[in-house]
């Protein structure tokens, strides 16, 4: 499976630098999964396409100010981006400074406030613990800045990105991503409002986001590809509805890919187990689909994991075909852009 099998053409004007506002007038490409042709709508007309019985599930991940500037005890400039809570003070990192950091580079954040790493493991990642006066994960939220994508550009952060992206199901709780679950940040009180009125339930579920989905692949056959692992957990409430649904014939509707990814790790004898823990499942073409049964997604980069997963679910050639037709009709890409509903 080539990864480059997955490419597509995207003009730089159609990366969404902010996104619309209200949030549900961002459009809506409508890709069913059965023979036909895909219909242009907007967020706002959700409740049009789901009804009584849909169950949709979404992820209440909190995204933190992940980014960290600081410098190294020699002087130099660093930034450490956490990417995955390994315990109360013991982090994933990716680490970026003039020379490359060994195990004991300790980069001063703050006051009181560093990071030292204490392990190297390879493709710029490294095992890091957060040193830190009280709680570590409140120094981050002092200092941090919010971990936007590169392709999002900007001459200087903007303080609306701390709102702009966290989804409205975040639990402040459930702190600890390093990037947002963007397809969940389309809702508003009025859509959601809409779809409980129309029988549509709704539950969560939470899966930290971190490299196992933003990582790019670096290889030339997908299968070789590695996903790294993420924190995921899943209530007996929401396993139950899950269940439930699934017994009784009705829809299991997926917010975003990382939804997805832990439905389909926790159901994968055809029923979902209740639990929580890491996976590094990676849905490709030839994965077969036990729990979901609709997807809710943004549009993603060509050649990644995202991408393939969303044509594991609606198909390569039609989810590419359709990612061409958004490219010509205006639509608006990737994690402040517009989205999709495939199933």
């Amino acid at each position: 499976m080539r990864v480059t099998d997955y490419a597509y053409q995207l003009p730089p004007e159609r990366i969404a630098q902010v996104p619309v506002e209200p949030r549900d007038a961002a459009r809506l490409l409508v890709l069913g999964r059965g023979a036909g042709a895909w219909e242009d709508a907007h967020v706002r007309d959700l409740p049009r396409h789901l009804g009584p019985g849909d169950l949709l599930v979404v992820n209440d991940t909190r995204v933190i100010p992940a980014r960290l500037h600081g410098r190294k005890e020699s002087g130099g400039r660093a930034e450490v981006l956490l990417v995955g809570r390994e315990g109360p003070d013991r982090w994933e990192a990716l680490v970026r400074a003039a020379k490359p950091a060994r195990v004991g580079t300790r980069v001063l954040l703050g006051p009181g406030v560093s990071a030292r790493v204490e392990e190297v493991r390879g493709d710029g990642v490294f095992g890091v613990r957060l040193e830190a006066p009280g709680d570590p994960l409140a120094a981050v939220e002092a200092l941090g800045e919010v971990p936007l994508p590169p392709y999002i550009r900007r001459d200087a952060p903007d303080p609306r990105d701390r709102a702009w992206y966290q989804t409205p199901f975040a639990r402040a709780d459930r702190a600890g991503s390093a990037a947002a679950p963007t397809a969940g940040l389309h809702f508003t009180p009025g859509v959601l409002d809409e779809l409980a009125a129309r029988g549509v339930e709704r539950v969560s579920l939470t899966l930290h986001v971190g490299l196992g989905t933003f990582l790019p692949l670096r290889v030339e056959d997908a299968e070789d590809h590695r996903m790294h692992k993420e924190w995921f957990e899943v209530s007996a409430a929401t396993a139950d509805a899950v269940n439930r649904a699934l017994v009784e014939g009705r829809r299991v509707v997926a917010v975003g890919t990382t939804t997805v990814r832990v439905l389909e790790h926790c159901g994968r004898e055809g029923r979902v187990a209740a639990g929580s823990g890491w996976t590094d499942l990676f849905v490709r073409p030839g994965h077969r689909f036990r729990v979901v049964g609709a997807m809710f997604t943004n549009f993603h980069l060509p050649e990644s994991t995202l991408l393939m997963l969303v044509c594991a679910f609606g198909g390569t050639e039609r989810v590419l075909a359709a990612y061409r037709h958004a490219v010509d009709a205006g639509y608006r890409f990737y994690s402040y852009g517009d989205a999709m509903l495939v199933g």
